[in-house]
């Protein structure tokens, strides 16, 4: 459905010379996924969304929606955003404050002049579906931050678009009203079958949310996958981190083991067999990832049939959180995080062995001052 390749984008500097928002940027979208663009603050995410709305015009590169182009610099192609059929939702909604639900929804059929009775059916089709129907004659000022949102997605909705544009729609709401309007968006999505690309730099966002995640860093795609792929088999040390929290163990390439995709790595900790990401080469240098959750924590001393990646360490300090226990253990040198059920009750100071399985153990290549 949506087809973007190498787009580049750039503006002028107040203090001269260019601004790289986005750089090479490839990625395709299949008609009815969700595909979020996910990354920190400047990274070039809403530069490459507003692109595709329009709003920005790239320096090169070219975008196509349902085989149409809409951006070409090379067949000097620009089609305005008015002539795109996409609806776009923003940041801070942008309802207008002078005029009801009703009207909010209403007003991009009435500009387009559709028939009284069509533009009431579908208003009040969408509205339904957002769950705002019964509120159709309030004014907008008086929603909460979770109709307004609601009410912001309608209006994108009844203009039945090819392509939905998302950016940080959720930002503004608090927690729990942001996890439950995740939820509503999530099956909005799914029941219209809304091809739908999402701006956010909200990790559990995406991974809830996405059918597809590109991650980007510093205006370029540093990896693209679903989202058991970006948070299992991260690409590089800055998709490991930004995406969830993990440890990070530094160590070199003693073997590698291409037919099962593993490597074995000589550590601080001692030697690991990890998952071998792209670029690993034998005696090179790596960073193994491991997230807290995939380290299993256990008092008893292991037997050889407890498997390989274990450790001994001693508990540095534990957090109490409720449904889990946060330890912080120190082997050696290292300090690696893990979580644990609250039936683990082992003092600080105390010995504990740890295990990590090796397809949970992911070696990406540089050491981790890289």
């Amino acid at each position: 459905m949506l087809s973007v390749q190498s787009l580049f984008t750039e503006y002028a500097s107040e203090r001269g010379g260019a601004v790289k928002a986005a750089q090479n940027v490839s990625f395709e979208v299949p008609e009815g996924k969700l595909f979020t663009l996910l990354g920190p603050s400047g990274c070039g995410k809403t530069t490459t969304l507003r692109s595709i709305a329009g709003l920005e015009k790239p320096t090169a590169g070219e975008i196509a929606v349902g085989g149409r182009v809409v951006y070409s610099s090379g067949k000097g192609i620009f089609v305005a955003p008015n002539k795109r059929n996409f609806g776009m939702v923003f940041q801070s909604y942008a309802i207008w404050p002078h005029m009801n639900v009703f009207q909010n929804v209403a007003f991009p059929l009435e500009v387009r002049k559709l028939p009284r009775k069509e533009i009431r059916d579908r208003v009040m089709r969408v509205l339904g579906a957002v769950a705002l129907d019964h509120l159709v004659d309030r004014d907008a000022t008086k929603l909460s931050g979770g109709q307004q949102q609601r009410l912001a997605l309608a209006r994108a909705l009844v203009m039945e678009p090819q392509l939905l544009l998302l950016d940080e729609p959720l930002s503004n709401l608090d927690a729990k009203l942001r996890d439950r309007m995740r939820t509503e968006l999530k099956r909005l999505q799914r029941e219209f079958s809304l091809t739908t690309v999402y701006v956010t730099h909200d990790q559990s966002e995406a991974l809830a949310l996405s059918h597809e995640i590109a991650v980007m860093n510093e205006g370029r795609v540093v990896q693209i996958g679903t989202p058991r792929q970006i948070y299992e088999q991260p690409a590089n040390q800055f998709v490991a981190d930004f995406v969830g929290s993990t440890n990070f163990i530094g160590g070199t390439v003693t073997a590698l083991d291409d037919g099962h995709g593993r490597c074995v790595v000589s550590s601080a900790i001692g030697e690991l067999k990890a998952h071998a990401g792209e670029g690993i080469v034998k005696d090179g240098a790596v960073t193994v990832s491991v997230r807290p959750e995939d380290i299993e924590l256990s008092e008893a001393p292991p037997t050889p049939a407890d498997g390989e990646n274990i450790c001994r360490g001693t508990v540095n300090a534990k957090d109490f959180l409720g449904d889990y226990l946060d330890f912080s253990v120190k082997v050696g040198d290292v300090v690696l995080l893990a979580k644990a059920h609250p039936s683990l009750r082992t003092p600080t100071g105390d010995p504990i062995y740890l295990r990590m399985k090796a397809d949970k153990c992911v070696a990406i290549p540089g050491s981790r001052s890289q």
